[in-house]
């Protein structure tokens, strides 16, 4: 399996850019008014967090974060934020989308933000489990049985 030639950073402004036209075009219903659509903005500086905490613990850990070449991966991580989701930069750039869908409070921006997590693991995230799985086997088999996919850890209350 390919992943997608489109970066995942430019998926997100695709998906951010649909979510800002359907709401501005074809609201269907405002859902969320201001002064709570603030809390899109918290969202948005919110999801900064994983991505920076990812960042730091790829550069420690000496390994690649180029999304189209995980084969290059010279080590696994799987501490710190990644302890948490397998995807903590994935998970970063689907928050940027719904904190901008929660800025803006509309109904069809909202069903479009539903959409961003699943189309990014059909044309990404498949491919980088199937090549971390191929480079780190048990390993990795271990780590996916553990941590789930975009949040959360298995058997944790």
């Amino acid at each position: 399996m390919r992943s997608s030639r489109i970066p995942p950073p430019l998926w997100m402004i695709l998906f951010a850019a649909s979510v800002w036209l359907a709401s501005r075009v074809l609201p269907l219903a405002w859902l969320i008014r201001s002064p709570y659509a603030r809390l899109g903005d918290a969202l948005m500086v919110l999801a900064l967090v994983p991505a920076l905490s990812a960042l730091v613990q790829f550069r420690r850990a000496h390994t690649t974060i180029h999304p189209h070449h995980p084969e290059r991966a010279s080590a696994l991580v799987t501490h710190g934020v990644y302890a948490w989701t397998r995807n903590p930069m994935y998970l970063s750039l689907w928050l940027l989308v719904i904190g901008e869908s929660v800025r803006l409070g509309a109904l069809s921006g909202m069903i479009i933000t539903l959409c961003f997590g699943p189309v990014l693991t059909r044309v990404q995230i498949r491919a980088e489990e199937q090549a971390l799985a191929a480079r780190f086997g048990e390993a990795y088999a271990s780590y996916r049985a553990q941590v789930r996919r975009w949040f959360g850890r298995y058997g944790a209350s």
